[in-house]
């Protein structure tokens, strides 16, 4: 089946707080495989949206035909609270194939899915025929076969046609002649500037010299000769400079913004365990995990793997207290108020509140200039983004916002659910060796096993047959 193309003309999307790109123009050809990439918060999600039809770009027109079918699974599956987050994308993905949809939209697809369900997506994504516009930070899914890749960054969606492996070659290829001529230009700076200190030291020597009037005038036009033809020197550095910045803007490597947060804990005797489940069950009407044993230490970090649905997330909520989860045998935990919490689904923020408003409400007791100090380590930065709304954050946003209220304070326990959904790369760099260094306990739950093997992780336990089984590492 194709579809008419559809025509993107010159479209630009910004809101009060912020501009995500501008005068962007394309043509979608029916069967193209797109990838759209690009940091957390620059729009991606904002321009799938658009060509889903749910939202108007601000200036700009999208034409296309009434007649297309658009499927789309959005990155935040809000549907089906009862399921785990890979059961509810998987529904949302059978509903959005149910239509048979000549445009098929994932946004992080793969954020929730076990290996088993990432293996089954990814057989399906191959084989798609029809239109494919995906976004993603996964690997797996970026080195697929795509006809075209989308990078937006700095106000502007460059597009390339090729797939991502080829896109990074030419990427890496033109980062390195721009690396190359700016430092060619640098050694050609010095040389301008030393050429100018000469001149100027012999119009000094000639000063010394000729006192006379005709010296004096010979003298001046030699100062003004030599200051000219280094002036000229200058202005052409100057304006290869600016070539130079400007392709490196382009290339997304010049002056790049990387957080720079860290995360503190309480301390704990390290002679009493700071988790002790003994013969414990967790669940709602009937248990999901039964036989628990588990002894935690104050400084070990722990990771829990397992299949979407098998009770890793019900785990977490019975050692935070959750009312809505049963508990029997023995357990012994800090207090609610003592746990840093990250959510897979982001439930601990208010998406009524602002970004600054969600900061203030857990560190009561920092003054305003100390957490805007602290957001911009989690690359909050300017004052339209310490004013945002929760609810317009992209998931990247969203997870660094959460991060940022448990670095405010100093916790016992953390426990961490799919950390890196979302995430950028970038970020997700500087999460691993924050974490690594991390002094106080830590409990993870991830289907990535690369960020995992990364990890400085003590013991591992996998959730099977309702049971936790610890593996040997």
């Amino acid at each position: 089946m194709s579809h008419k193309p559809i025509i993107i003309n010159n479209i630009s999307v910004w809101f009060k707080d912020k501009i995500c790109f501008e005068h962007f123009s394309t043509i979608i050809q029916s069967h193209s495989k797109i990838l759209i990439i690009g940091n957390n918060g620059v729009g991606k999600s904002t321009l799938l949206k658009i060509i889903e039809g749910d939202i108007q770009p601000t200036t700009g027109i999208i034409t296309s035909s009434h007649h297309i079918i658009i499927g789309t699974v959005p990155q935040t599956v809000t549907d089906y609270a009862d399921l785990s987050g890979g059961q509810r994308f998987n529904k949302s993905l059978s509903q959005a194939l149910s239509k048979h949809p000549d445009i098929l939209g994932l946004d992080e697809p793969t954020n929730h899915l076990d290996a088993k369900n990432k293996k089954s997506l990814i057989r399906m994504l191959q084989t798609f025929p029809e239109t494919l516009i995906i976004i993603s930070h996964d690997p797996e899914v970026m080195n697929l076969e795509f006809d075209e890749i989308w990078h937006i960054e700095h106000n502007k969606v460059t597009v390339f046609k090729g797939d991502y492996t080829a896109y990074r070659q030419q990427h890496v290829q033109k980062e390195q002649y721009l690396i190359c001529e700016r430092e060619k230009l640098q050694k050609q700076k010095r040389a301008v500037i030393k050429a100018k200190q000469k001149e100027q030291e012999r119009a000094s020597s000639s000063k010394a010299a000729n006192r006379d009037e005709r010296d004096k005038c010979l003298l001046g036009a030699m100062k003004d000769r030599g200051s000219h033809t280094v002036g000229k020197k200058g202005r052409v550095l100057a304006d290869i400079d600016i070539k130079i910045r400007t392709g490196l803007d382009e290339t997304f490597i010049h002056k790049k913004i990387v957080p720079s947060f860290h995360l503190n804990s309480r301390k704990l005797s390290s002679a009493k365990s700071i988790v002790s489940i003994t013969d414990g069950a967790c669940g709602y009407k009937q248990p999901i995990l039964e036989h628990i044993s588990l002894h935690m230490q104050p400084t070990e970090h722990m990771a829990i793997i397992g299949d979407n649905g098998s009770g890793k997330s019900t785990f977490l909520k019975a050692l935070l207290h959750d009312p809505a989860v049963t508990t029997s045998g023995q357990w012994s935990m800090p207090p609610k108020n003592e746990i840093g919490y990250l959510d897979q689904h982001y439930s601990t923020l208010n998406p009524h509140e602002t970004v600054m408003q969600a900061l203030q409400r857990v560190a009561p007791d920092k003054n305003d200039h100390d957490i805007k100090k602290h957001l911009h380590s989690f690359l909050f930065i300017k004052p339209e983004e310490w004013n945002k709304p929760i609810s317009h954050l992209s998931g990247g946003e969203k997870s660094r916002l959460s991060l940022a209220q448990i670095a405010a304070a100093d916790y016992y326990l953390l426990l961490l659910d799919e950390i890196t959904n979302n995430i950028d790369l970038q970020t997700r760099t500087h999460i691993i060796e924050v974490l690594k260094g991390y002094p106080g306990a830590m409990i993870i739950i991830s289907h990535d096993q690369a960020f995992l093997d990364e990890l400085s992780i003590d013991r591992i336990f996998q959730v099977a047959d309702n049971q936790l089984h610890e593996i040997n590492i």
